[in-house]
């Protein structure tokens, strides 16, 4: 079994593959394709017969750096079906068809006409096809083929590293490890021993010695690989086969035994070299591993032809990579004070070229399309500064994102985040922490808390609680209210004197003052809104309100609604018979037992017989203007009396006392007119009766035997009438 490394693994294949391919070329035998299937795209299988073909040609090998006049042979193409007539035609494309291989397109013969170089390119892929030369038909499908490069001995080894500069300590046991050097040979090392290499020392005998044969392998990692992929591979060759084969690889020693790890592809028998930590070319430039391959399942029937295992130095150069600028910090957190004046300087960042080259570093603000900018920075140093004022209470943190670049590459990039913080500053004074509904009960006691309030600030909270609650000091005590600070942030609302009234006054106002904890301190004022309420025995609020003094008495809301709807119930009956009333005319007299004096008063008196301007009494003195019979429109007389006619010579001669005469005889035997006195006044005055008045509006200063005593029990309705009364019976009794 013996190791090789992955360069010398990929040539392998390849040769595996051209010898698989040009297995039936070697014996001039030709491969047959009979048929071949193909899927559609429904899934259905269908057989496709193709005719037969057959390739026939020679080894497909160049040799590197040919120096003939003469093009050199390369190999031959042949068709079964060419019969040799010339009417095959071979046609070549692919890599180099043309310029550097050229056919002879009758008989296939292939040739090259340039020099070749293996450790330029180690082969040439190019396809071939006959065609009838005729109707430049193919008879054969196109078929790619090989032609590969073969090397020759003409790289010498080569140091990867020197001169080297080593210390040995003194007294050192013989044998001791000094040092490792690698030499590396361009040349196939899968084709003879071109590139083995053979270590010697020229100088330096006989106190050190170099192991000639020492065999290691080398494989090319970029810096810039990812932490976790594979880097590269290495496989044993094993002659035995099956189970037999199996074997897994480990690292038993080197300095990059904490930067790689090796697992082993069970499927190809490969070693999977893979990355642990990242790598940096400017810290470290190479890794040695000394790599292990051994079988997995051994007979111990042949154990004393063991050991069943070997092992190989593997040296690791790690490549140069361009690589963006690197911060000097994953992430930055800066202060600056909220208010500060636009320019002043947050911080500043730092980033440079990890390359040898040290490249000059730019930097600039990776700003949103929408985001508003707060800060910029300086190009050149990294220093970032404010363009705005800045609010801690709008907006306490910022996060930007930085980004640096080479100035001899702008497009490698590297980011760092930075967080801003805004610091705060006492610019805001406290204020109540909401507005409070403050309740006075009417049967408040003095001292008597009615209520607790507290405060707040936008500021933080180095610059707000403690709060101090207190009164104005310019204004006068006031005699209702007064408050307590409770040391706490919060403060009491107390009452000076005992019981409140509604209706004297139902709102009082207390002005407060606050101040905050901040240096230096800032104060604000607020006016308490206290309102005066009726309340339970308990404290508890029954009702605020002034027309809710009903419910003191205990009636509810439901109860005056229906109070004032039986109100209102009554005063539309009221309405509605009055307005009956109004509507139906009615005697005067309702029934022949009501019988009652009407009184009518006027508020004008005449001026007798003198006053000629107050009253028109033309129809007195002329009785021809009230000739004709009036009747009474409140009732129907039972007899209708014929009308009086008298001429006009009689009406004429009839003094005015005989014509009142001659009516009163009238209404005297009119049955029509009513049973009851009538005070009629008329303008005209007669003489004076010597019976005297028989109304009773002078019946105040007649004996009377009515009771008068009852009117007290009326009510205070009737108090004044009682009273009125009173007095006259007091002077009747005196």
């Amino acid at each position: 079994m013996k190791l090789t490394s992955t360069s010398c693994i990929c040539p392998v294949l390849v040769c595996l593959c051209f010898v698989q391919r040009c297995y039936g070329t070697a014996h001039h035998s030709s491969i047959k394709v009979t048929r071949n299937q193909t899927k559609h795209i429904e899934g259905e299988t269908e057989v496709h017969h193709r005719p037969k073909r057959g390739w026939v040609w020679n080894q497909f090998f160049v040799l590197e750096e040919h120096m003939g006049p003469d093009p050199q042979y390369v190999g031959k193409l042949h068709s079964n079906s060419d019969k040799g007539d010339g009417s095959v035609k071979y046609i070549l494309t692919g890599e180099g068809a043309g310029t550097i291989f050229i056919i002879d397109d009758t008989t296939g013969d292939i040739h090259s006409t340039k020099s070749l170089d293996r450790e330029q390119k180690t082969h040439y892929v190019l396809h071939a096809q006959a065609i009838d030369r005729r109707t430049n038909k193919p008879l054969e499908p196109e078929s790619e083929f090989i032609i590969k490069v073969q090397d020759i001995n003409d790289n010498a080894p080569k140091f990867t590293d020197g001169p080297y500069i080593v210390t040995v300590p003194e007294m050192s046991d013989m044998g001791t490890s000094v040092l490792q050097v690698t030499a590396t040979d361009a040349d196939d090392p899968t084709y003879g021993n071109s590139a083995r290499v053979v270590y010697s020392i020229l100088q330096g005998q006989p106190y050190f010695s170099v192991d000639p044969k020492t065999e290691h392998y080398q494989l090319y990692v970029p810096e810039s690989a990812q932490v976790g992929s594979a880097v590269g591979k290495i496989k044993a060759n094993d002659a035995d086969t099956g189970s037999n084969a199996d074997m897994t690889y480990s690292i038993i020693s080197g300095d990059g035994l904490g930067i790689f790890s090796i697992s082993t592809d069970k499927e190809t028998r490969e070693g999977i070299l893979s990355l642990k930590k990242p790598l940096n070319y400017e810290k470290k430039k190479s890794y040695t591993l000394n790599i292990e391959g051994a079988n997995t399942h051994l007979d111990f029937r042949f154990s004393h032809l063991g050991p069943f295992k070997d092992a190989t130095m593997l040296k690791i150069i790690v490549g140069d990579v361009d690589e963006p600028p690197l911060f000097s910090m994953p992430s930055y957190v800066m202060e600056v004070y909220e208010n500060a004046k636009i320019g002043t300087v947050v911080g500043a960042v730092l980033a440079q070229d990890p390359d040898s080259a040290n490249s000059i570093v730019r930097y600039f603000i990776d700003y949103n399309a929408e985001d508003d900018r707060f800060f910029n920075i300086d190009a050149n140093t990294g220093t970032i500064k404010t363009t705005h004022v800045l609010d801690r209470e709008e907006t306490p943190w910022y996060n930007i994102t930085v980004a640096a670049s080479e100035n001899d590459n702008p497009g490698l990039l590297s980011h760092v985040t930075v967080g801003i913080s805004v610091l705060d500053v006492n610019d805001n004074p406290p204020e109540l922490a909401r507005e409070y509904d403050i309740v006075v009960c009417e049967n408040s006691k003095p001292g008597q808390v009615i209520h607790t309030i507290s405060a707040t600030d936008k500021d933080d909270f180095a610059n707000g609680p403690r709060f101090n609650f207190f009164l104005d000091e310019h204004l006068s005590i006031n005699p209702n209210f007064t408050l307590k600070d409770n040391e706490d942030n919060t403060a009491s609302i107390l009452t000076r004197r005992r019981r409140f009234s509604r209706t004297i006054q139902d709102v009082y106002y207390l002005p407060i003052m606050i101040s905050d904890g901040g240096i230096p301190s800032l104060t604000s004022s607020s006016t308490l809104t206290i309102r005066v309420c009726a309340c339970d025995r308990d404290g508890r609020v029954r009702t605020c309100h002034a027309e809710a003094f009903l419910s003191s008495a205990g009636l509810s809301t439901g109860a005056l609604i229906a109070i004032l709807l039986c109100v209102v119930i009554l005063l539309a009956i009221v309405v509605l018979f009055i307005t009956l009333r109004r509507s139906k005319k009615e005697p005067l007299i309702i029934s022949e037992e009501d019988v009652r004096e009407n009184v009518v008063t006027y508020d004008d008196e005449g001026g007798g017989e003198e006053d000629t301007e107050a009253f028109d009494i033309t129809a007195l003195r002329n009785p021809s203007a009230a000739e004709e019979l009036k009747y009474r429109r409140d009732i129907r007389p039972e007899v209708q009396l014929t009308p009086r006619h008298q001429t006009l010579s009689t009406l004429e001669s009839i003094d005015v006392q005989e014509f009142l005469k001659q009516r009163l005889a009238e209404a005297d035997l009119d049955p029509s007119v009513p049973p009851y006195d009538s005070l009629q006044t008329y303008a005209y005055e007669g003489q004076r009766s010597e019976a005297g008045s028989i109304s009773s509006l002078d019946s105040a200063t007649t004996q009377s035997d009515q009771d008068y005593h009852y009117l007290g029990d009326w009510g205070p309705e009737f108090k004044k009438l009682a009273e009125l009364y009173g007095e006259i019976e007091s002077e009747r009794t005196t």
